[in-house]
């Protein structure tokens, strides 16, 4: 067994208890000893691989964490939600309902995913996310100067856009493309990516 549950040590959400956990052994970056966050029970976080719940993060219910993934912050996994691989939910990031969490997926800021949506390959969802479907998100890797993955993602009102070190609104990474690569094939691609990403997202009606 890698953990423990502090029976002496819980906090109640939802009427139900959730307990501290403590490592019982060295893995990743934590150590024999060391104090996690909140979980239901022992089928919520698996005892194999590195997958692991730090701070004051909570997985709860059927909820189910395991292989490598990490819940940071003051994340919640909870419901029948899975988060597995290496995919990380951080920050204030609620991943809820069916929703399935995998592969480097990273879920931060105050992302919600909910329903029955699913978030794969190197997605990453964050500031203001609103992810219930699994058109809501649209990832296109292997574009771009680095050759890396751009995520366009579901918000209440609009789209969002995490590419490299960018993080903001659809409107706002148009410009930026079109400020950074002025006419140039990488100009052209994302320029595409944009359109693809309002027809799938909401139905190109932004």
């Amino acid at each position: 067994m890698k953990y423990e549950l502090l029976q002496d040590d819980f906090i109640e959400l939802r009427g139900r208890k959730l307990y501290r956990i403590r490592a019982l052994e060295d893995f990743r970056n934590v150590r024999n000893g060391e104090l996690g966050g909140y979980i239901g029970n022992k089928k919520n976080l698996s005892q194999f691989g590195d997958a692991w719940v730090y701070h004051n993060a909570k997985v709860c219910d059927n909820a189910v964490v395991c292989d490598d993934a990490r819940i940071i912050g003051n994340a919640m996994v909870c419901d029948d939600a899975l988060v597995s691989d290496n995919a990380i939910v951080c920050d204030n990031a609620i991943v809820s309902d069916n929703a399935i969490v995998s592969d480097n997926t990273i879920v931060c800021d105050n992302a919600i995913v909910c329903d029955n949506a699913l978030i794969s390959g190197n997605a990453r969802i964050s500031i203001n996310a609103l992810i219930s479907e699994r058109n809501h998100t649209l990832s296109i890797s292997n574009i771009g100067i680095r050759n890396s993955t751009t995520t366009f993602y579901n918000t209440n009102d609009d789209i969002g856009v995490c590419c490299d070190y960018f993080i903001g609104t659809i409107g706002e990474f148009e410009i930026k493309v079109k400020e950074t690569h002025n006419g140039n094939k990488h100009e052209k691609i994302y320029l595409k990516a944009i359109e693809l990403a309002k027809l799938q997202i909401k139905g190109d009606l932004i």
